[in-house]
């Protein structure tokens, strides 16, 4: 399968997109476990700390259930980082031709981070349908989306920044809107007391009130 193939193939199946800031590598393989058993086993783990590395090639080694995205993808350096890690997909909050051309070059089915018309021209210039819309609440929320839907009916957004389980199925509502990322399934509070159970509960909670 082409890199878009893929990248449709992961959101088709899972669309709550958990996102994830590790700061301490001991939590990334329980973290992911109960995620996965809580039925979201597409992971989008950051490269915003110093522990997210480890906690990468943790959770690609020990949780084969899972399917592990790299985040924060912020340069072409970034993309061969995520490669190597052994990712499945990236994200980025912001895309540029460099990142383009290094996940045309490793084969790495990216989710570009957009906030523009002229954003989503240059991911469709490059082979992407499918755009991450961010910050998604400061940048127009639903009415944004709808709005970019007139001219860009065929794009689907995975829109992050401002969700969590309170509106999460009011944004999985909107046409074109074929998954949705956000930390709320995987709670900073939660992961610090190691509530694994606590975020298998959410995760369950999420999945079941979008069902699809």
């Amino acid at each position: 399968m082409s890199p878009r193939e893929r990248l449709t193939a992961i959101l088709s199946t899972n669309w709550l997109l958990p996102v994830i800031a590790i700061e301490d590598a001991s939590a990334a393989v329980p973290l992911a476990q109960a995620l996965v058993a809580g039925g979201v086993t597409a992971l989008e783990v950051t490269l915003r700390t110093d522990a997210a590395a480890d906690a990468i090639r943790q959770i690609v080694r020990e949780v084969p259930q899972a399917t592990v995205g790299v985040g924060t993808i912020r340069s072409a350096e970034d993309v061969q980082r995520a490669v190597d890690l052994g990712a499945k997909f990236g994200v980025s909050p912001g895309t540029t031709p460099k990142i383009y051309a290094a996940c045309a070059s490793t084969n790495l089915p990216l989710l570009p981070g957009t906030a523009t018309a002229s954003e989503i021209l240059l991911a469709l210039e490059h082979g992407c349908e499918i755009v991450k819309f961010f910050p998604a609440v400061p940048a127009g929320g639903i009415a944004a989306i709808k709005a970019l839907r007139g001219p860009f009916p065929t794009v689907q957004f995975c829109p992050t920044g401002g969700i969590n389980e309170a509106n999460l199925s009011d944004w999985l509502d909107v046409p074109g809107v074929v998954a949705v990322g956000g930390s709320w399934l995987a709670p900073d509070d939660k992961v610090r007391a190691r509530d694994w159970s606590g975020i298998t509960e959410i995760a369950r909670r999420s999945r079941a009130a979008t069902a699809r």
